[in-house]
This record gives C-alpha cells, structure tokens and sequence, in this order.
C-alpha cells in the first residue's frame, strides 16, 4: 500500500508538467506548420522557433538590474602608482663562493713518535708558531755520532797533509821516489773528501733534529687533530697531521655572463670595479623574501678578471680579495654578490609589477584623467624584481596600475584602491641572481604577461 501510494503521488505531481510541455510542442508544431514555405524549408523553422523566443526576451530588458533599474559598467579596484625620475644603478647579481687564501696540509717529514701538539683544534695561529713536537732523542744522538765521526777524520787528514807536504819537499831532494811522494798527496786529497762528507751527514742529521718540531708556515686557523699526540707519525704521510686554512683575508670567486665584459673591463681601468657581497641565509630569506637586499652589503674591491670564458657556461671568473676583519665569511661558504656595471641618469622607472608583458611586447596600464584605464606599449631597458627603467612610452607623474590588471581592458573605468605610492627607490638591491635586461621597442600588447589571449594582465 505504501509504495503504491507514493507512486500515485508522485504522478499526480508530474503530470501537470508533461501537459505544458506537450501543449507547447503541439503549439510549436503548429507554428511551424503554418509558416511552412516549400520553397525556404529552413527559413520556415527559423522564423517559427525565433517568433515565440522574442516575444519572451521583450518580457525581460537586458539593460536592467534585479531592481529593474539600468545597469551601467562596473569600475574595476586597483592599485596604483606614480612613475618617477631618478638615477637607477645597473647591478648584475649573483651566487659567489668564498675560498682561502691559502690551504696548507702539515706533514712530518721524519718518522717518530709524536710527543705533543702545542694548539688546540680550531685556534687562530701565527706564521712561526710552534704546533707539534716529535721525540728528538733519536736525532740528537745521530747528531752526536756525526760530529765525531768528521772530528776523527779531520785528525788524520791533518797528519796525511803533513805526510804529503814531506813527500813533496824530499822528492824535489830526490830522497822520496815520485811514486811514494803522489800516494801520499792522493791520500791526504781522499781524507779532504771524506771530512766534507762528514760535514754533510752532519748538517743532514742536525736538520732531521730541526724536523722534530713543527712550525706553522702561514697565519691561519687550524682543522681538527689528524693525527694525535702518543701516535707514531710516517715521514711525508698522506694524510698529514693537520690543514691550516688562511681566512685573513679570503678570496671571493662568482662568474657573471660574457656579454658584460666590456663594461666589467671599462670599469676594471677605472679602478672603480666593486662587488656589493652579503651572506647567504635561504630560511630566513624564504620566510621573508627581499629582507638580504635591503642594505648595499659589503664593499670588496674585485682584483682578478678571468682570461677565458667557460664554454659550458658562457660566463667569465672575477675573484674579489676580503680582509675578513671579523672572520664573518668562512671557505665554501655561498654569498650574494653584486657588481655596478653602470648607473642610468635621470631615468623614468615604475614598479616592476606595473610592467606585463602580452604578444606585441610589454606594455602598462595608464589611469587617465577621468579614472580610466589606457593600455600604453613601452620599451624596458632594464628591470630588477623592485624596478623597471623604461625607455620609451611613459613619462614621469603618469599613475599606472600594479595590481589589478586582469580585470582590465582599455577603457575599462577603475576604482583606485589606497594611496597612490611612488616607485621604489632603485639603489636597494633587491635580488641575487637578476641579469640586466635589455628589450627592443615594440607595439601594443594585447596578452597577459605569459602569453594568453585578449587585453587582461597581470594582478588580481
């Protein structure tokens, strides 16, 4: 009974609705058919399926609103701001690597065991600073066999001179054959010999006595033990007893493309080419994007042009020389680096984010007098993420739109949304990695930045 019920109910409310709709098929078909023309088949159709339709868009005025009164175009909200005029500084930017001065591996170069070492792991030492100690008894005491040895020696050479000269005088007597007098100069020439290697076993123990301490050669700070006291040490070992790495100063290595060679070189004569170097931390810059751009950095004057470009890369090595006062930068660390190439004079810049880029080239919108928007095609001559210099198609005062350009055509009435701001100042660095870039004049554009159809942009 239930489901009975339910079915009967459920046509009771349905046919109400196939009794319209069959009257207006009926209706249709009788339109249709009394508007038929054998002649135009298709226009008899048309006629007859478009009469009925403009008879219900009459009920309805597309020019009104929900409160039945007209409805004109809807001002668009942006944001805007004012281009200005100001000297902007061309910088390239990129990744730099710090390294030593100089890497020095300590080695011992005799064999014994080592005694003590006068440093701890990781201190800052002096060029001549004592580091390790090797046991000199068994060299003092090669030192000891060797300065007897020559003064045994240096005895009887003394007699075989004195032997010699004898000969000499009584061979010229006739006493002493010639025979006897040439052995006994011979001897007393190969004892002179004997005593001169002598000297040289000692000078050659007395420096293996001075190996047995170790001196550091450069000023620089120490590694990590390699080798530690109470072990036995190989002479000229692989490994080594410890790396001192001179930190003070450091050298600062980045390449930079080869198409800003000549301004590099220019500014090398002048003995004007600075690098603008800041240390690197990707978290923080990741939480807080352009917070490492917002001072000049350090000023390291760069001292070392490459004399070949990298064909892999196209780029050129600059080395810059730090004193590191403060041991801030340490070997293998990654820094920011920026070099001036030059400074534009009195240059019309805008926010970077007022500049999209469409088919036909970049182009910008413009606020007219009466809060409309204007699409103006303009030549970039240089962009970083804060500024864009522009070269042609704007002048300065004009207000342009850096957000909201997606709800933008030309004409298109806006509504400006807070203060109008000024375009940022240019001589803050704003990126590490930014190339100049210079772009040809080109015509309106008519995409959003990207490459996608009709007058919308970039913004939201």
């Amino acid at each position: 009974m239930g489901n009975g019920s339910a079915t009967t109910r459920r046509s009771g409310r349905q046919w109400p609705v196939r009794v319209v709709l069959l009257v207006a098929a009926l209706g249709a078909g009788g339109v249709i058919a009394s508007s038929y023309d054998p002649a135009d088949p298709m226009g008899s159709i048309t006629s007859a399926v478009e009469s009925p339709l403009k008879s219900l868009t009459s009920l309805f005025p597309s020019g009104t609103a929900k409160g039945g009164g007209p409805r004109g175009p809807q001002a668009a909200p942006v944001r805007v701001a004012t281009a200005g005029v100001r000297d902007v500084p061309v910088v390239v930017r990129t990744i730099g690597t710090v390294l030593a001065n100089s890497v020095v591996n300590i080695k011992s170069q005799i064999d014994g065991p080592l005694l003590t070492a006068n440093f701890k792991e990781g201190q800052m030492v002096r060029k001549g600073d004592l580091l390790f100690q090797i046991d000199p008894a068994p060299f003092e005491a090669t030192v000891r066999q060797s300065e007897a040895q020559m003064a045994r020696d240096q005895a009887q050479l003394a007699s075989a001179q004195a032997d010699a000269e004898r000969a000499v005088m009584l061979s010229d007597r006739g006493i002493v054959s010639t025979q006897q007098r040439d052995q006994l100069v011979a001897n007393a020439k190969a004892l002179q010999a004997t005593v001169e290697a002598d000297k040289a076993a000692l000078d050659r123990a007395q420096l293996n006595l001075g190996y047995t301490k170790i001196y550091s050669p450069i000023d620089g700070k120490t590694s990590a033990y390699i080798v530690y006291p109470g072990n036995q040490v190989r002479a000229n070992d692989a490994a080594g007893l410890i790396t001192i790495t001179e930190i003070q100063p450091v050298k600062i290595t980045f390449n930079l493309p080869q198409v800003n060679l000549p301004k590099l070189q220019d500014r090398m004569r002048e003995n004007a080419l600075i690098a603008a170097v800041t240390v690197r931390n990707d978290i923080s810059e990741a939480a807080n994007p352009g917070a490492a751009e917002e001072g000049d950095g350090i000023p390291v004057k760069v001292d070392f042009i490459g004399n070949a470009i990298d064909a892999r890369t196209g780029t050129i090595e600059l080395r810059a020389t730090f004193s590191n006062p403060d041991l801030r930068f340490v070997p293998g660390e990654l820094i920011n680096v920026g070099v001036r190439l030059e400074t534009l004079q009195q240059a019309v810049n805008v926010p970077h984010e007022a500049v999209n880029v469409g088919q036909a080239g970049s182009f910008v919108f413009v606020i007219s007098a009466d809060n409309k928007a204007e699409m103006r095609p303009v030549t970039v001559v240089y962009e970083d993420p804060a500024v864009a210099v522009l070269g042609s198609g704007l002048k300065a005062g004009e207000r342009v739109v850096i957000d909201g350009q997606l709800r933008l055509s030309p004409g298109t009435p806006v509504s400006i949304l807070g203060n109008t701001s000024e375009a940022p100042s240019a001589e803050a660095p704003t990126s590490r990695d930014i190339q100049t870039t210079a772009r040809p004049q080109t015509a309106p554009a008519t995409a959003q930045r990207g490459g996608g159809e009709g007058p919308a942009a970039r913004g939201g």
